[in-house]
């Protein structure tokens, strides 16, 4: 099918791309294209207006903030993904970004595009929410940030607001003491394609315990969504394998899991406790 016929502009800045945002209501903003087109072919999303930032300068890098690593609208997943810095700081990131799509789909979309879609099934917002990220919005008025807990609002529909792009991704990188990981069962079986369920974790142990932990899960309910029972129930023990599967079996709690294609509710929950319990074992076993 093709899409509704729609006017398209590649502005070669970013200030020319918020003003068309702002003066063109319903306006869509496409960096990859790898989730809106299919969208428009479908006719889900009609725009009047296409804006392309793929030719905007300065917002294609991943820099290190220090506490943190700055991931620009324009990063590819395959970027993400084989990037050092992201790998040691925000290595559950890294491990979702390699398993976003194949080849053509990590080489020309985009970390933060695949954030502002917030697909129910898509690897990386669940890795960003685990890892408390933090989304950088802007349009012609300012800048403002939102948390990764306060981004994800339902199915693909995020926090941002029709006349902003999302130009950056801000991770706190995981320090001494703390290790991330991220892992799914994809819906072709293996780990390609969107995920049937997926989990991402953050733990961080303190003299032998469990100090801190978040875990999140993608593929499984309306939206990524974090797992805070699994955490509360893992915070305090050793981190062995027999607590994390204990912690695991809370990971539904909280979750409206989705029956579709590709699993029952029943098969869903189930598989995300044994993903949470993967992730975690992951991240435990990365602690440095």
């Amino acid at each position: 099918m093709y899409p509704r016929s729609f006017e398209y502009i590649a502005p070669t800045s970013l200030e020319e791309a918020l003003d068309a945002l702002a003066a063109n209501p319903g306006a869509k903003v496409m960096s990859g294209g790898m989730s809106l087109i299919p969208l428009m072919k479908l006719r889900l999303f009609s725009p009047g207006l296409v804006v392309d930032i793929g030719r905007i300068a300065g917002i294609d890098t991943i820099t290190d903030g220090g506490d943190h690593l700055a991931i620009g609208a324009l990063v590819h997943h395959a970027a993400t993904a084989a990037d050092a810095s992201v790998a040691s700081g925000a290595a559950a990131l890294a491990q979702a970004a390699g398993l976003t799509g194949d080849v053509q789909v990590r080489n020309r979309g985009t970390t933060c595009g695949a954030l502002a879609h917030a697909d129910i099934a898509a690897d990386q917002p669940a890795a960003a929410l685990a890892l408390g990220a933090t989304m950088v919005a802007q349009s012609s008025s300012g800048q403002r940030e939102i948390a990764a807990d306060d981004f994800f609002v339902d199915t693909l529909t995020s926090a941002l607001q029709p006349e902003e792009i999302l130009v950056e991704v801000r991770v706190p990188k995981t320090g001494a003491g703390s290790g991330s990981a991220y892992d799914k069962l994809g819906r072709r079986g293996g780990q390609s394609d969107y995920a049937v369920a997926g989990a991402a974790a953050v733990v961080t142990m303190t003299g032998g315990s469990v100090s801190a932990a978040r875990v999140a899960l993608t593929g499984v309910g309306t939206k990524p969504t974090l797992a805070g029972a699994v955490a509360d129930a893992l915070i305090g023990t050793d981190g062995s394998a027999g607590a994390i599967k204990a912690a695991a079996a809370h990971a539904a709690e909280g979750v409206t899991v989705l029956e579709d294609l590709y699993g029952s509710q029943e098969y869903k929950a189930h598989l995300a406790q044994i993903y949470a319990a993967r992730a975690l074992s992951a991240a435990v076993a990365a602690v440095n």
